[in-house]
């Protein structure tokens, strides 16, 4: 079965983009290439796992990280279940591997002082996208939401009266989150801005562009992108990050856990538990500076 034959299902039967298509050939090409070095050019379709395993370990010996050699055996494996599916093989060899270890990357969070400087410094509110554009960073750091939770947001999940609104999560999941003043008052300015545009198709939606129509996950990423990049020498600055910050700036300040993991929507607090890093930076300053037998 030819490699050409694998390439056609992704992109034909998976709809997997030509970039993700070429990355899977291209691990298995090198995957060739290590037979073809050690194993006289074996054809894959006769491949045990201890060819495979050798393989590994020529990765891991040669310093690629865990994750990328994960990422090539991912690559194998689905290839492996393709020849399944055709009947080429009647057994994956990978079938009982487990994936190596791979450490989680720690995202640090802006600073309270790069929050204030973009909150209060870098946006004049004069007209609707600046109103938008404020609003959507505030409620983004005020809530802890996620990008696609913000981007569906209705109009009717407002309830300003209860200082309260209503998103929904993961797996249609419905929360409640409180808003703070500063919180309101970005967003009733934001509202007579929306309320004055010339044309409002998707009038249900609370974010839209300036042509009417329902905002996209794309712009909140360059809005967000776009401040940040000018505020932070961080080298990601995405809507997530933002999320981490309102997360970590709650727990530094004693919020409660497992207040945290509600409001973000998360299902266990193993989720929650990855945003308590720096909270545990900040005990430990408190530590050294308040414990009788640690003062000077």
């Amino acid at each position: 079965m030819s490699l050409q034959a694998f390439s056609d299902y992704l992109s034909l039967e998976k709809k997997y983009s030509k970039h993700t298509v070429l990355a899977y050939l291209r691990d298995l090409e090198m995957f060739q290439e290590f037979l073809k070095e050690n194993h006289d050019s074996e054809p894959l379709t006769n491949i045990n796992y201890s060819e495979i395993r050798q393989w590994i370990v020529e990765l891991v010996d040669s310093g690629i990280s865990n994750r990328t050699i994960n990422r090539k055996i991912s690559s194998l494996n689905s290839y492996y279940k393709f020849l399944q599916k055709v009947q080429q093989i009647e057994t994956n060899p990978l079938k009982r591997h487990k994936a190596l270890k791979v450490g989680k990357k720690v995202q640090l969070p802006f600073s309270e002082q790069e929050l204030k400087q973009v909150l209060e410094n870098s946006i004049e509110v004069n007209d609707f996208e600046s109103a938008r554009n404020q609003l959507i960073i505030e409620l983004f750091y005020a809530t802890g939401i996620r990008r696609i939770e913000l981007v569906n947001i209705k109009i009717s999940d407002l309830d300003l009266n209860n200082r309260q609104i209503k998103v929904l999560g993961k797996r249609n999941k419905e929360r409640y989150i409180p808003l703070i003043d500063t919180l309101i008052t970005s967003l009733n300015s934001y509202l007579t801005y929306r309320a004055n545009l010339p044309i409002i198709e998707d009038k249900e939606e609370l974010f839209l562009t300036k042509k009417g129509l329902k905002i996209y996950e794309m712009l909140v990423y360059r809005i967000i992108n776009k401040y940040f990049s000018e505020a932070s020498s961080k080298a990601k600055c995405s809507p997530h990050v933002l999320r981490h910050s309102f997360a970590t700036h709650l727990l530094n300040q004693g919020a409660d856990l497992n207040a945290v993991k509600e409001l973000l929507g998360h299902t266990s607090l193993a989720a929650t538990q990855v945003y308590t890093h720096n909270s545990i930076a900040e005990l430990k300053k408190v530590y050294a500076k308040s414990h009788p037998r640690n003062r000077r």
